[in-house]
């Protein structure tokens, strides 16, 4: 069987759909060898078709990846509708997979396609101007048309039947995972000797409740600082609450500046801003937290709890959308709008360290149902599916 993946994203690593594509070619040859891959990128005004089977090395594969992206969107869309089909055809593929919502409206190809959520359906802030509501409607209908559809969690798979309209039949739940290095750097003795060096660069308290995500309105920022108007005189000097990741250059209805939300309700003593960090220092930033603060509105998976399950770090955060499925039993989940339950379950998470060892205990036991090794022999498995009902 030969497998054609689209690789617009492969030169962005640190977007979801760019890890998302980078981890399955890294397990794809090794867990079905006796299939072919191939990674079609852009190149100029036409196409790359990379073959990738059999290759021991992806990173070394990347590095040959260097060619410059056609940026414009009409350029995103020529490759998506017309270029991707064409290479599909051209390699003579039995699947063709996007692993992105983005599939072409016609493909002689078996067609699968993975969409981690459908946020500008389901929540209003996020529909945009007419020209992505255009683009949406369109890739919309492109999806009914699919031979199969992944996605990342089971609240997902509801949403796309709900409104796409879509059989639950043709769609497939694949969880993701976190990368390897969360859970590869789980020694006690390499957890301490990071400690100092992390503390020194960011300026950080030796214990601390971490937040590390968007500012955009899903990521419920209000709430998250209202925590702390209830749990701050218990645990402010303590526990104070850690902001991490690039801060917004704006406060308006889409993104929400915590600095600005901080001096208003007047928690700005009891919190930290510690700016974008690099990924060499995030393994260890998770690790020295108390707990992981998590209010999150809507998620299609929600990787940064996995990632601090991972780090053996307890969740307290929301109860919608897919978090549930994320989390299971390893952190205490309330209402996402109700500031003083989640008070409540982080003062106890902090301050009651049987509960906080209980936690960490099946967070780790909760991160090792996930893995890429895992999602890649699933979506291996819906390859086959579709290969056989073509």
């Amino acid at each position: 069987m030969r497998i054609v993946l689209n690789g617009w994203f492969i030169d962005q690593p640190h977007t979801g759909s760019g890890q998302y594509t980078l981890q399955l070619l890294k397990q794809l040859p090794h867990i079905a060898p006796q299939h072919e891959y191939a990674l079609v990128v852009p190149h100029k005004s036409s196409f790359q078709i990379i073959d990738i089977t059999a290759n021991t090395d992806f990173q070394l594969l990347t590095s040959t990846l260097r060619v410059k992206r056609p940026a414009s969107n009409f350029r995103k869309l020529l490759f998506e509708q017309s270029i991707m089909p064409r290479a599909a055809r051209a390699y003579e593929a039995n699947v063709l997979h996007i692993p992105y919502w983005a599939p072409p409206l016609r493909s002689s190809v078996p067609l699968v396609v993975t969409i981690h959520d459908i946020i500008p359906l389901i929540l209003p802030q996020y529909r945009g101007g007419p020209l992505v509501r255009a683009y949406t409607e369109l890739v919309s209908a492109a999806a009914r048309g699919s031979t199969l559809i992944l996605t990342d969690s089971d609240a997902s798979r509801s949403d796309i039947v709900q409104h796409l309209r879509i059989p639950a039949d043709r769609i497939r739940t694949v969880y993701l995972a976190a990368d390897p290095e969360f859970t590869d750097h789980l020694n006690p003795i390499d957890i301490e000797q990071a400690a100092l060096p992390l503390r020194e660069n960011y300026d950080l308290p030796e214990e601390y409740v971490l937040y590390l995500g968007g500012f955009d309105a899903r990521k419920n920022v209000e709430t998250l600082l209202q925590v702390y108007t209830w749990a701050q005189d218990v645990l402010g000097e303590n526990y104070p609450l850690v902001f991490a990741g690039s801060l917004p250059d704006r406060h308006d209805e889409f993104f929400h500046d915590p600095r600005i939300i901080a001096e208003q309700i007047e928690v700005e003593n009891v919190v930290r801003f510690i700016g974008r960090v690099a990924e060499k220092d995030k393994v260890a930033l998770y690790q020295h937290a108390r707990a992981f603060l998590y209010p999150t509105l809507y998620e299609g998976f929600g990787l940064p709890a996995l990632e601090a399950l991972a780090c053996g770090v307890p969740v307290v955060g929301s109860n919608a959308s897919s978090v549930p499925e994320i989390v299971g039993d390893a952190g205490i989940l309330v209402d996402p709008k109700d500031a003083r339950a989640m008070a409540g379950a982080l003062i106890a998470v902090c301050t009651e360290d049987a509960l906080h060892d209980d936690l960490s205990e099946r967070a780790l036991r909760q991160a090792e149902k996930f893995s890429w090794e895992k999602c890649a022999r699933e979506t291996v498995e819906a390859y086959e599916i579709v290969n056989r009902n073509a």
